[in-house]
C-alpha cells in the first residue's frame, strides 16, 4: 500500500510529466488504441494514479460514470480537423487526454 509521501511524490511527477500537445500529434497512439479520454474538468491526476496503481475496480467505475472512455472515432476526427490541444500524460500503455478549457 503506498504511503501518503510515495502518493505525494507520485503526484509530483505526474503534474510535471503532463503537457499541452495537439491531437494531431497523438494520431499514431490513437490508431493503436491506447489513448484514453478524461472528462473535462475530471482530474487527469487521479485517473493517472488510478492507473499506476492497477485499481480496477475504481476504473471501472469511472468508465461506467463515462468520467472515463475511450476516444470514439468521431471526437477522434472533430479533434483532428479543428487541431485541438489535449493534456497529456503517458501512463503506459495508456496516454490520458484531457479537452482543455479553451477547446
Amino acid at each position: 500500500m503506498p504511503t501518503s509521501e510515495d502518493t505525494s511524490e507520485l503526484i509530483a511527477r505526474l503534474n510535471g510529466e503532463t503537457a499541452k500537445i495537439e491531437w494531431q500529434q497523438l494520431q499514431k497512439h490513437y490508431a493503436s488504441g491506447s489513448v484514453i479520454a478524461v472528462a473535462a474538468g475530471f482530474d487527469l491526476i487521479k485517473v493517472a494514479i488510478a492507473l499506476h496503481q492497477d485499481d480496477t475496480a475504481q476504473i471501472k467505475q469511472w468508465l461506467a460514470e463515462e468520467l472515463v472512455t475511450e476516444v470514439t472515432d468521431s471526437q477522434a476526427q472533430r479533434w483532428y480537423d479543428q487541431n485541438t490541444a489535449v493534456w497529456a500524460l503517458v501512463i503506459p500503455p495508456f496516454v490520458l487526454v484531457q479537452e482543455t478549457k479553451s477547446s
